[in-house]
């Protein structure tokens, strides 16, 4: 499948390393998924802990094929900046999303489902959806 058809992902951490790790997992965990547009944007500029509209934004214009831009976030400063940018309106893709669900278990099913060239709302939703895996 060509990767102008799939959802872009976008990781949102406060931390460099944490999105990149999640975005490695993910796609190792849905068979390599290499299609899939999908951008870690951790940390600030400076390589700090914290998150930056700056990255973030970029992050969403790499993914961005036309078919939507998810964006899945690990923390609640994390989720307000991304909250703003949407607001602004012309910071981030047209049909980028917030996407509310875990941020290790929705990342894979995010992903795993924007690889079989899913939309938008289903991508959403099997991200949301990672709420009810239950671990006992």
């Amino acid at each position: 499948m060509s990767d102008d058809k799939l959802v872009g992902i976008v990781l949102v951490s406060h931390s460099a390393e944490v999105a990149a790790s999640v975005a490695e997992l993910a796609k190792g965990l849905a068979g390599g998924a290499t299609a899939v547009p999908l951008a870690p944007a951790g940390g600030t500029e400076g390589g700090g802990l914290g998150t930056s509209a700056e990255l973030i934004a970029a992050a969403a214009a790499s993914v961005d094929r036309g078919a939507g831009v998810a964006v899945l976030t690990d923390l609640g400063s994390a989720v307000l900046t991304v909250k703003a940018l949407l607001a602004e309106g012309d910071e981030l893709p047209e049909g980028t999303r917030l996407v509310d669900a875990p941020f290790v278990e929705g990342a894979i099913a995010a992903v795993v489902t924007a690889a079989t060239g899913a939309g938008l709302d289903a991508v959403e939703a099997a991200a949301a959806e990672a709420y009810t895996y239950r671990k006992v």
